[in-house]
Formats: C-alpha cells, structure tokens, sequence
C-alpha cells in the first residue's frame, strides 16, 4: 500500500452505524402521509441509495412522490442525527492518517453530510468530501471518486475506498479504486476488515497502545 496518497470512507455502515437514523428518518416520512414503517426490502434499498431515490421507491405515485419530497425539503435531519452512533476507533484513525494520507468522505447522502461532520465534531478531519448533490450520478457510478482523483489529481490506484455496500464495491471497482470491504463479507474487495483498527493495520500504521 506504499503509493496510496488518499484514504476515503463511505459515511453510513463505515463512519457511523446509521441504522436507527435512517430507519427513523424515513418512518417519519412515510407516518406524516398515513403510511406503514418500512418493510426489510424497503429499508435494504433506502440504507445504500440516494434520499431522492429512496423516496422514488417509497412512493411511487408521482404525486405523492412530489409531495414526500416536498415535505422531506422541508423537514429538518437534525433530530435524527442523535440516533447515529460513531464507528469505534474512527476518529482515533483519522488521527493517525492524517498527515501522512489525505482523507475523503465519498457518499451517497446529499445535503445533510456537513450537518452530519458538524454534529459529531468531524468537520476538520476530512480534506474533501463529495456527495450525491455534488455528482451527475450517484454510486453505484463512479462519478463520487473520479471527482475525488481528480480533485487530488492522483491515479486510481494512489487511493483506497472503504465500503460496505454492493453500491460502494461496483463503484470502486468502475473507478479502478482498491476497495476495502467494512464488515460486509459478500463483497468482492482488495481488504476485508472487520474493525477500522484493520484499516490501520493495512497500511502499517502504528497502532499504538492508546489506538480507540
């Protein structure tokens, strides 16, 4: 891993378990317009997609899908943001990143990411970050990390992306990005890693005995 320049991350299931958060979140949506929580599938699609696409396969009228986005525009995400729990040992790795290697965040959240890094005192730790609204296309495109590499002006291969979605793997493998799986065995991936403490491991940082 010696020529990689650029670390990046996913933000939900890498950085944060954003599972009660985006069930919430979309619960809320769908109970506002006298509908019932989000099925399995439902919540499977909603948990790697784009909010504008989630809404699309929420409600699939085109009238209520105008008035579901409508009323999500409005909505603010900032009660929702107390049900996000940080991932272990993520901001003691930026840490030890950091200045060696450039960080990056690359997701498919749109305008709620700089909420998100304010709120849990990230906003410092990452050099760039790219969202939905910031690309024509979103994961599983690659769009997300062309904008990266090209933003660093680095080669796919100087930059890794950690992911745990089918989403993050076909778009770090359309970028030719190595790509790390984060507690998603199924992936096809360059690293499998069960803890960011792996991560650190792969590219033989010291971990330290205060690392966490």
């Amino acid at each position: 891993m010696k020529n990689i320049r650029v670390v990046a991350f996913d933000c939900d299931g890498v950085m944060f378990d954003t599972t009660h958060a985006n069930m919430a979140y979309y619960n809320h949506i769908l109970d506002h317009f006298g509908r019932p929580a989000m099925t399995a599938e439902q919540f499977a699609f909603c948990h790697m997609h784009t909010v504008d696409e989630s809404i699309a396969h929420l409600f699939e009228d085109e009238k209520d899908f105008r008035a579901a986005q409508a009323y999500r525009k409005h909505m603010s995400y900032v009660p929702f943001l107390k049900h996000m729990e940080i991932e272990p040992y993520l901001k003691t790795l930026l840490n030890r990143l950091r200045p060696t290697y450039k960080t990056a965040v690359a997701t498919n959240r749109s305008d709620t990411m700089d909420r998100v890094l304010s709120e849990h005192n990230l906003a410092g730790y990452f050099d760039l970050v790219v969202s939905s609204s910031d690309v024509d296309r979103p994961k599983p495109y690659p769009d997300l990390l062309i904008k990266l590499l090209e933003h660093f002006k680095l080669k796919s291969y100087q930059s890794i992306y950690v992911g745990d979605s089918e989403l993050d793997q076909l778009a770090a493998h359309a970028a030719e990005m190595p790509f790390v799986a984060y507690n998603n065995r199924s992936l096809s991936a360059d690293y499998h890693i069960q803890s960011l403490k792996e991560l650190a491991q792969i590219l033989q940082l010291s971990l330290g005995k205060n690392f966490g």
